[in-house]
C-alpha cells in the first residue's frame, strides 16, 4: 500500500518516521516491486484463475483463490527477491493459496444435473477429472502446472522449488498412476 505523507499511519501516531537516504530508497524498492508485482498480477490473471480454477472446479470459489492470492502478493511484494521471478513466485503463492484453501474449506459439488446428455468424450473428461481430484495435493499440482496450465518442466521446478529430476520423476509415476486408475 502506498501512503502519502499526511495519510501515512506513522504520522497520524506522531512518530517521527526515518526520512534518511536509506528510506527513501527502501521506499522506491517496495513501490517498485509492488508495480511490478502488479502488473504481473494484471498481465496474467487468466492463468491464475485456470489455476484455482483446476484445483476446486467452481467459478466463485476459484475468483476467491485469485483475489486473496493476489492480496497476500501485494502485501508481499517487498519480499521479492528478483523481479524477473515475480510470474514464478506469484504462481507460487497462487497454489499456496488454492491448496490452504481446500484445506479449510473441503466442499464436496455435484458436477451434473440428472437430465444432462452425457457424450462418451465428456465421460472419459469427468472421469480423468475425477481421477486428478483424488490424487494427493502434490501430485494433482504437478499435473494442473503441466498439462492444464502447459508449464514446461523447468517452471514447473522453479515454481515449486525443486529439483528438475525430482519434477520429471514425480510427474512419470504420477503419470503412472493416472494409466492404472484409467485402465
Amino acid at each position: 500500500m502506498i501512503f502519502t505523507r499526511a495519510a501515512h499511519p506513522a504520522m497520524a501516531l506522531g512518530v517521527q518516521t526515518n526520512r534518511g537516504r536509506g528510506a527513501k530508497n527502501q521506499e522506491h524498492m517496495t513501490n517498485s516491486k509492488q508495480g511490478i508485482v502488479q502488473k504481473t498480477l494484471l498481465e496474467n490473471y487468466q492463468s491464475y484463475y485456470r489455476l484455482a480454477f483446476s484445483y476446486v472446479h467452481q467459478e466463485a470459489d476459484a475468483m476467491d483463490i485469485v483475489q486473496e492470492g493476489a492480496y497476500r502478493a501485494m502485501r508481499k511484494a517487498g519480499s521479492l527477491r528478483e523481479d524477473c521471478f515475480a510470474d514464478t513466485w506469484i504462481y507460487r503463492i497462487m497454489i499456496n493459496t488454492a491448496k490452504e484453501y481446500i484445506r479449510k474449506y473441503h466442499r464436496v459439488y455435484e458436477e451434473l444435473n440428472e437430465d444432462c446428455a452425457v457424450t462418451e468424450e465428456n465421460c472419459s473428461s469427468l472421469e480423468l477429472r475425477t481421477i486428478v481430484d483424488k490424487l494427493p495435493l502434490q501430485e494433482k499440482t504437478l499435473i494442473i502446472l503441466r498439462f492444464y496450465e502447459d508449464k514446461s518442466l523447468t517452471e514447473i521446478a522453479e515454481i515449486l522449488r525443486e529439483n528438475i529430476n525430482t519434477v520429471k520423476s514425480r510427474l512419470y509415476r504420477t503419470l503412472d498412476k493416472l494409466r492404472k486408475e484409467l485402465s
